[in-house]
């Protein structure tokens, strides 16, 4: 069977995103601790989720990643509180996701997945990079993606593409396609602050509960 490698933190995006190609590929799901604050629930999210879906799943830690970071997701500092009426406020999100952005993380996580994709002769890599994240984030994006599968063909001998099925799509339409595709999206965790019950109030959080108001979840 054909096999892919998935970025995979355990949280909605990437749960529906893997989802998309259980039938088609044999996962091999990669989560990365680089000191984040919701590493022990992601942890327990994604070993569930591999569990109940059949994939095989493996930890890889990027200690040094948290040394040269200043991200309230894995430092001291507090991270933001947002209502759902700014979460449509290009300036108030573009200030948030400053404040949460890990430096060239994508990038980082994605390089390291192309590597094993290599090592276990791996077709795709499948990411959960969409349209409503990508206004603000710019490794979310349809440019980074194009960019990214560009820098593969160049600097890869293999014929490696990443898969991104939320592309285009905001999160309301990314839980649309998680309940077309059965993807076990009551197990993911979202929550940047890492409680044993998401917090409600960051802006991963928000933008996800948002999303399952809208579709009626």
């Amino acid at each position: 069977m054909k096999k892919a490698i998935s970025v995979f933190s355990g949280g909605l995006d990437c749960t529906v995103a893997t989802c998309v190609y259980d039938n088609d590929y044999e996962i091999h799901a990669i989560t990365f601790n680089y000191g984040q604050k919701a590493f022990a629930q992601e942890l327990k999210a994604s070993r569930k989720i591999c569990e109940k879906m059949g994939w095989t799943h493996e930890v890889i830690d990027l200690p040094w990643l948290s040394d040269i970071s200043n991200s309230s997701l894995n430092t001291d500092e507090d991270i933001p509180e947002v209502s759902e009426n700014n979460l449509d406020d290009i300036d108030k999100s573009s200030e948030t996701a400053s404040n949460v952005w890990v430096p060239a993380r994508n990038t980082v996580f994605t390089s390291i997945a192309l590597s094993y994709a290599e090592s276990i002769g791996a077709e795709i890599i499948i990411v959960g990079w969409n349209n409503e994240e990508g206004l603000t984030f710019p490794d979310n994006s349809q440019e980074f993606l194009n960019e990214f599968n560009e820098l593969i063909k160049v600097g890869s001998p293999d014929k490696i593409r990443i898969e991104a099925p939320a592309i285009n799509l905001n999160k309301e339409e990314l839980v649309e396609l998680g309940v077309k595709v059965g993807a076990p999206m009551k197990l993911s965790y979202s929550c940047y602050k890492g409680e044993d019950e998401p917090c409600g109030v960051c802006e991963s959080c928000v933008r996800r509960n948002r999303a399952f108001k809208k579709v009626g979840i």
